[in-house]
């Protein structure tokens, strides 16, 4: 007896050991689909139970089988971890939309294929700056602005020692103009321009200026470089220096008044410390940290507003509660909102504490609560944790890029049924490998491309963490 084979046919389906059934029809409905697929799914098919079995998570099939049934409709099951369910949906070859749409169900935006600069020498600029591990020349730059941040930061902190200060004891000069820290007397320009802070300052602030100046030249897109949050942060790393610069320069050519100049100071100074955030380019861990909060934000807003709540709620409770005490140093309710963040986050200084019976009450209700509205959110994120860091992994770990056919000529179709056009990316867009860059897409989220001709030589695509040739185009 063989495997049904007809529209209106039940098809039985065994996934370790849980026994589904649905119509043919059903699973026709998305044929490119391993279920929609007779062909695809044959190899399956147990003739003695007449049945199609698989040894896959059980929990993920019914909503598997749901996608067939509702005509698209995927949720997942919430018992499921995403990573998980995400491999489920590779092995029945949902497909990249699917997969898509549940990514943006869960709160996590799509992959999008990243585009290369067209030219021969913006690309290797490009690569040299975006992607370390595109070649060793870009691991050595990424080494060197790592090294420059640290240093940049280094200095940032050593400056505001005492010794180190305008007027301090051991000072050898006094500081540069733009080295001083917020809370000293304007600087003065004897000997500011020698400073070794102002110096070494000045050298980091060049190679962040090249650095931007180089990636916003060789950017393929100048809309979408001013649209990324890194670009934006390494300008707000270099801003300071000139702003500070320019009004000490002003100031001692007695344009503007040394109040407002040593106040602008100190507000442009402080912007200095997110120069920190510049080691996240660098860093995948940060890179993760990043992409779950952002993903965390519901469960953060939820959290917040929560705590909102509570502030509210329980430092009017301890303001009345303490009332009867003269001594009380809960003199209003605004007053108290400080006591009921410390103690829902169970930090506790002790600067204010309750002394009447109905205020201990009070607070031991208010840390109590706080500790479980704190603790309802620490799941979601770190299961967003996990995800991300797990999808990194996968990628690092992607297996080496096989051999492929060579390209056809233009005209022709490339792998995946894309059609090949000289000088011109394949319809599925994507990045343009040049030749001797055939190592910078691994652990990437790239999209396929293919170019006749150009010097492009190999075409490459992500596939479920593991990048793989497409096909091969004769160099120059």
């Amino acid at each position: 007896m063989g495997e049904p084979l007809g529209c209106c046919e039940r098809v039985a389906i065994n996934v370790a050991g849980r026994r589904f059934e649905t119509l043919g029809r059903t699973l026709r409905r998305f044929p490119d689909t391993l279920l929609g697929d007779p062909r695809r799914r044959r190899r399956y098919f147990d003739p003695q139970r007449r049945e199609y079995f698989f040894d896959r998570h059980r929990g993920a099939f019914g909503a598997v089988l749901y996608y067939y049934q509702s005509g698209g409709r995927l949720r997942r099951p919430p018992d499921v971890p995403l990573d998980v369910f995400l491999e489920e949906l590779r092995f029945y070859q949902l497909g990249a939309e699917a997969e898509g749409r549940l990514r943006e169900a869960e709160g996590f935006g799509a992959e999008v294929a990243q585009p290369l600069p067209r030219g021969r020498f913006q690309r290797r600029a490009w690569l040299l700056c975006e992607h370390p591990e595109s070649s060793p020349a870009a691991r050595a730059v990424a080494f060197l602005s790592v090294l420059v941040i640290l240093v940049s930061i280094v200095v940032f902190c050593l400056e505001t020692l005492p010794q180190f200060r305008a007027g301090g004891e051991g000072a050898a000069q006094t500081p540069p103009p733009v080295s001083t820290n917020a809370s000293s007397p304007p600087p003065s320009p004897r000997g500011g321009w020698t400073d070794p802070f102002f110096v070494v300052e000045t050298i980091c602030i060049c190679w962040f200026s090249l650095e931007l100046l180089v990636r916003l030249l060789a950017s393929p897109s100048k809309a979408a470089f001013f649209r990324n949050a890194m670009n934006l942060i390494d300008l707000a790393a270099i801003a300071p220096y000139f702003v500070a610069l320019g009004t000490e320069l002003a100031r001692q050519r007695g344009i503007g008044q040394p109040a407002m100049s040593l106040a602008i100071l100190r507000v442009i100074r402080l912007v200095r410390v997110f120069r920190v955030f510049k080691l996240s380019r660098h860093s995948t861990g940060l890179q993760i940290l990043g992409q779950t909060l952002r993903a965390s934000m519901r469960e953060l807003g939820l959290l917040i507003f929560f705590l909102l709540i509570g502030v509210v709620l329980f430092s009017s409770a301890v303001y009345f509660a303490e009332a009867e005490d003269a001594a009380t140093s809960f003199t209003s309710i605004p007053q108290a909102f400080w006591w009921a963040v410390v103690t829902m986050t169970t930090v506790g200084y002790g600067d204010m504490a309750p002394v009447t019976v109905g205020g201990k009450l009070v607070g031991s209700l208010c840390a109590i609560a706080g500790v479980l509205t704190i603790s309802l959110p620490v799941p979601v994120i770190v299961s967003n944790f996990s995800y991300f860091y797990r999808r990194e992994l996968r990628g690092e770990e992607g297996g080496e890029y096989a051999p492929a056919p060579p390209c056809p000529p233009p005209g022709g179709v490339c792998g995946g049924g894309m059609r090949v056009t000289p000088g011109v990316p394949c319809a599925r867009g994507g990045p343009q490998a040049n030749k001797g860059d055939s190592q910078w897409q691994k652990g990437g989220s790239w999209g396929p491309s293919c170019e006749a001709g150009g010097g492009v030589t190999k075409v490459l695509v992500q596939d479920g963490g593991v990048t793989r040739t497409l096909c091969e185009v004769g160099g120059l």
